[in-house]
C-alpha cells in the first residue's frame, strides 16, 4: 500500500489564494506542477508514500474560462494539455485547484463527475501510470486534495503542509480537536486543535546527545504523534549527567544512543511512535524516514551533518531547526567565562543557510567526511599536520543543553500556533548575560542554497541532495 501528501511553498499558496479567491464569490482554477520524493518504506506504517512538492502556480486565464459561478468552474482543456506537455518535460506531476465557499472543505458530484476526464486526457497524453492530483481551497483558507492514480480510482491525501512562516498542516479530520486526558492542561494553553495537530506529525532529531536528548524527550510530552532519531554513537561514562534517559548501565553495556533515548520515550507511555537509525545523517539508510518527516531538528555538531540537513530543508521543504550550545573559557581554574550562548536557526527556503551564517565551514566538513568515510587516510593527514584532527572536547553543561531544546520546541510551537507573533529565524540565546538576539545574515553572491531558487523544491533528484 501507499499513502500520499502534499507540501506548499508559501508563495505557491499565495498566487493560488490570490487567483482563486478575488472576492467576487465564484469559483475559480489554476494548475500547480509538483516535484515529488518517493519513500520506498516509510518507517513508521511502513509502506510506501509518495510526497509531492509545489513548484510552480499556473492559472487558468479567463480567456480559457467558459462558466464560472458561486458552485461552478468550467474551462477549455487545450490549457491542461499545455501544462501535461510542461510536466511531461519536466519530469514534473499536475494538479488542479479550484475553490469552494466557507465551511465546505468537500469535493463535490460534480468535481467526481468531472475529473476523471481530466486524469483520462492525463494519462492519454503522458502515458500509464501518470497521476493527477486535486485540491480544493476554501475561503476561510481550509485545503483538502487527493491524488487519482486512474480515471476511476483514486486516493485522499494523508497531509498537506504549507510550510513558511507559519507552518499550516491540513489532512481529513483536522480541526475536530480531540485531546487525550494527558494533554488537557496544554490544551487549556494553546487550545485542541493544536493537540490534534501535533499528534499527526512526523518529527526527526538528528544527534542525540545532550542537546538531542533532551528535545526527544520534550517532543512526546508535547504530543508528537511519530518521532524518528539518528546518531551513530554510543553511551559512555562522560555522558551520564546530560544525556536524558541514559543509565551507569547504558555506558556499561556501551549502548546506542538512539536505543536509550527510544527506550526512554517508550517508557512514558504517552503513545509517541519512535523509530531508531543507528547511523550518520547522510548515510542511505537514513534518507527514507528523513524525508518522511515533517519537521526536522538538528541536534548534530558536526559539519557535514549540517550541511546534508541544510540542502535537505531546502530540497524537500523540511524545515529545520538546528541548534547550537557554544561555551568558551579561558585559562584558570575556575575557567574564565567568556561566551556562554545557545543558538536555534530556522532552516527553509528564503532563509540564510548555515554556510552563509558562518556556521559550518566546509573545509571542517570535508574533513569529517574523510574520517567517516577513509579513517586510514585521514589519520595519515592528521599526522602529517594535512588536517586538523579533534581537539579537546568542548565544555558542555545539562542546564544549558536542555534550556536549548526548550528554546527550540517554543519556537516550533510558535511556527504552528502563532502564540508570540512573528516567528524568528536565527535566535541566539547569551545565558551568561541572560540577553537574547536575532542577528540577521545576508546570503552570499551566487550562493547555491540561499542565493538562489533552483533547489528549493527541488525534491527528488541524482545524486541524492545533488551532492557529489
Amino acid at each position: 500500500m501507499t499513502t500520499y501528501s502534499a507540501t506548499f511553498q508559501p508563495l505557491h499558496l499565495d498566487q493560488l489564494r490570490s487567483h482563486l479567491l478575488p472576492g467576487d464569490g465564484n469559483e475559480h482554477a489554476a494548475y500547480v506542477l509538483f516535484n515529488e520524493a518517493s519513500i520506498a518504506f516509510e518507517p513508521w506504517d511502513r509502506q510506501a508514500h509518495r510526497k509531492f512538492i509545489s513548484a510552480e502556480v499556473i492559472p487558468v486565464a479567463d480567456e480559457h474560462v467558459i462558466e464560472s459561478g458561486p458552485t461552478v468552474i468550467t474551462w477549455a482543456t487545450t490549457s491542461l494539455m499545455a501544462v501535461l506537455k510542461r510536466a511531461e518535460a519536466r519530469n514534473q506531476r499536475v494538479a488542479i485547484v479550484h475553490n469552494h465557499g466557507a465551511g465546505y472543505p468537500f469535493f463535490s458530484e460534480q468535481d467526481d463527475e468531472n475529473e476523471p476526464h481530466l486524469v483520462q486526457m492525463a494519462i492519454n497524453r503522458n502515458g500509464p501510470g501518470t497521476p493527477l492530483l486535486s485540491f480544493i481551497l476554501t475561503a476561510d483558507g481550509v485545503l483538502a486534495g487527493r491524488v487519482w492514480l486512474s480515471s476511476k480510482f483514486h486516493e485522499p491525501l494523508r497531509m498537506i503542509r504549507v510550510i513558511g512562516d507559519r507552518f499550516e498542516f491540513h489532512y481529513p479530520g483536522g480541526g475536530t480537536g480531540y485531546t487525550r486526558t494527558a494533554f488537557h492542561r496544554q490544551a487549556l494553553a494553546f487550545g485542541k486543535t493544536l493537540n490534534q495537530d501535533l499528534s499527526q506529525l512526523r518529527v526527526g532529531v538528528v544527534g542525540c546527545g545532550g542537546t538531542g536528548s533532551a528535545v526527544a524527550m520534550l517532543l512526546p510530552r508535547l504530543g508528537i504523534g511519530n518521532v524518528l532519531l539518528i546518531d551513530n554513537d554510543i553511551v559512555d561514562a562522560t555522558n551520564l549527567n546530560r544525556l536524558h534517559g541514559a543509565r551507569q548501565a547504558d555506558a556499561d553495556a556501551m549502548r546506542p544512543k538512539v536505543e536509550v533515548v527510544a527506550r526512554a520515550i517508550t517508557e512514558l507511555g504517552l503513545g509517541t511512535r519512535v523509530v531508531t537509525k543507528e547511523a550518520w545523517v547522510g548515510d542511505p539508510e537514513c534518507r527514507d524516514g528523513l524525508r518522511a518527516c515533517d519537521i526536522v531538528l538538528g541536534c548534530t555538531d558536526d559539519n557535514d551533518g549540517r550541511m546534508f540537513l541544510n540542502r535537505l530543508a531546502l530540497f524537500y521543504i523540511i524545515p529545520v531547526l538546528d541548534l547550537g550550545l557554544a561555551i568558551k573559557v579561558g585559562d584558570g581554574d575556575p575557567p574564565e567565562l567568556k561566551a556562554l550562548d545557545g543558538r536555534v536557526t530556522v532552516l527553509l527556503p528564503g532563509s540564510t543557510c548555515l554556510s552563509c551564517r558562518c556556521v559550518t565551514d566546509p573545509v571542517i566538513a570535508a574533513e569529517e567526511a574523510m574520517r567517516r568515510e577513509h579513517p586510514a587516510e585521514y589519520e595519515k593527514r592528521k599526522a602529517e599536520a594535512y588536517v586538523f584532527g579533534e581537539g579537546n572536547p568542548s565544555p558542555v553543561v545539562v542546564t544549558f543543553t536542555t534550556e536549548l531544546a526548550c528554546m527550540a520546541a517554543n519556537e516550533l510551537l510558535n511556527r504552528i500556533n502563532g502564540f508570540r507573533g512573528p516567528p524568528m529565524k536565527n535566535l541566539v540565546r547569551k545565558f551568561h548575560l541572560m540577553e537574547d538576539f536575532k542577528p540577521g545574515a545576508k546570503p552570499r553572491p551566487g550562493c547555491a542554497l540561499c542565493d538562489d531558487a533552483g533547489y528549493w523544491g527541488k525534491g527528488d533528484v541524482d545524486p541524492f541532495l545533488d551532492r557529489s
